[in-house]
């Protein structure tokens, strides 16, 4: 059994038990958040897709931990003008496990 949900703006497919990391959610550590923005169901009666969403089904989630992710480095440079720029930043992320998963 497997859902489509969509997660702080991006869409990811999930299962039980599944770690997943995603943009930094506003919860707490250990805390559980519901997602109610099902795209898709796949179970053993077959896969229900929403006409945006899937009425009456969620996914609930635990938060483990809020971390930074890996150095992204943004370099620009134009040839032969003179022009280099080197920025980086490393994304705030925070690691959710997927526990359940409901159908309405």
């Amino acid at each position: 059994m497997y859902a489509i949900v969509t997660i702080a703006g991006q869409q990811f497919k999930v299962e039980k038990d599944r770690k997943v990391f995603v943009h930094r959610l506003s919860a707490d550590e250990g805390a559980s958040v519901e997602f109610d923005e099902v795209l898709l169901v796949e179970d053993e009666s077959g896969v229900k897709i929403g006409a945006p969403v899937v009425e009456g089904a969620k996914v609930t989630a635990k938060v483990l931990s809020h971390l930074k992710g890996d150095k992204v480095i943004v370099f620009k440079k134009k040839r032969r003008k003179g022009y280099k720029k080197k920025n980086g930043h490393r994304q705030y992320l925070s690691q959710i496990q997927i526990e359940d998963i409901q159908i309405g």
